[in-house]
């Protein structure tokens, strides 16, 4: 926990390590829970001294793929620029506009490994695969007749 105001405004700098088994949110889409990200926190203030944070993540994830249901590698690059807002407040039109930054809406202290877990789950493919896989058995055919085949030659008597 740290506050982010504060933390910002003296461009203050945290780095570390999470193990993927204290996201207890991601742990749905992961093949595999061994392994970590790597976070880098730093304060920074904007052209008209707002304070804003820069949040880093990087690492390997074996998600869950959709079609084949085996481990499909993720490489995880975040790189993100978080404005902070006090919580409740409406953000301006050009806030909203500006693709370069994103509003984290905040009063009191922030608990860091919240926000990487946030930012991690919001940079996931939706349904994640494979480039190329094999549908898994099951759902690729099997040998029984279709049930709809003879509708189908009846149509075409």
């Amino acid at each position: 926990m740290l506050d982010a105001y504060r933390f910002a405004r003296e461009a203050g700098c945290l780095e570390g390590r999470l193990a993927l088994l204290d996201f207890r949110r991601l742990l749905d889409v992961l093949a595999r829970t061994d392994g970590w990200v790597d976070y880098r926190l730093s304060g920074v203030t904007g052209d008209q001294g707002q304070a804003r944070l820069r949040l880093q993540v990087t690492g390997r994830l074996l998600l869950v793929c959709q079609r084949c249901l085996g481990a499909a590698a993720y490489d995880l690059r975040i790189d993100r620029l978080l404005e902070l807002a006090p919580e409740g407040s409406a953000p301006t039109q050009e806030e909203m506009e500006d693709d370069n930054v994103d509003i984290l809406p905040l009063d009191g202290a922030l608990a860091v490994d919240a926000l990487v877990e946030d930012e991690v789950l919001l940079s996931l493919p939706i349904a994640p695969r494979h480039a190329e896989c094999a549908l898994p058995a099951a759902a690729a055919g099997d040998a029984r007749a279709n049930p709809f085949a003879a509708l189908v030659a009846l149509k075409h008597r």
